[in-house]
């Protein structure tokens, strides 16, 4: 059976009992479907959070996005929160090397979060910001799981700060090889695909 994504390292460890398929947990899951329940219910505490009760009215940071991600995962990884420290991969295609990241974060903080947060822009301004935003950190790809989610997260905490609603992601849920294609356009700096998207997730 394939794994999810291709990995070595501490990181890299499996749940015992779970046909490695599962990453090692605080909390002894073995079955996939069980940790996909327990992430879910997690990430949607972490949404109430973040964007109803405690919506960041500012400039985002990279850390803002380790705290997010260590409130989400940390009951459940004892690595949540830390950048990753593995290689990783999906589908043949390989993230930003990992010692890489501490030096992509920054640039990224630097420029699209210093750049775009807090998103006071609407129409084509938001969609690019959005897009931008979004690809870079899929390419970055800082944690060791749940780089998607986290990344959606902070798409739609952009949508809210612009006093939009939190995009609808049905779309992209249907056109997954697009949608990738659109994620590797990005490393060219062809944000155009991914800004298609966007407006369908705004709009729909």
């Amino acid at each position: 059976m394939t794994n999810r994504y291709d990995s070595d390292g501490a990181q890299g460890t499996y749940e015992p009992g779970s046909d490695e398929q599962v990453l090692a947990n605080r909390l002894g899951i073995t079955d996939p479907n069980d940790m996909d329940d327990a992430e879910l219910m997690l990430l949607e505490k972490l949404y109430q959070s973040v964007l109803v009760e405690h919506l960041p009215d500012r400039r985002l940071t990279v850390q803002d996005l380790k705290d997010w991600h260590r409130r989400w995962l940390g009951n459940i990884y004892p690595w949540a929160g830390d950048i990753r420290s593995v290689n990783m991969g999906k589908g043949g295609f390989f993230f930003a090397a990992a010692p890489q990241i501490p030096r992509l974060l920054s640039d990224f903080e630097n420029g699209c979060l210093a750049k775009f947060t807090p998103c006071s822009v609407d129409g084509e301004g938001l969609i690019e910001a959005i897009a931008i935003a979004h690809v870079e950190f899929i390419l970055i790809h800082p944690f060791r799981e749940g780089n998607g989610r986290l990344s959606r997260l902070l798409a739609d905490v952009m949508a809210v700060q612009a006093g939009r609603m939190p995009l609808d992601y049905s779309a992209w849920e249907a056109h997954k090889d697009a949608y990738f294609a659109a994620i590797n356009q990005g490393l060219t700096c062809d944000y155009e695909p991914m800004k298609h998207w966007v407006r369908q997730a705004l709009l729909e």
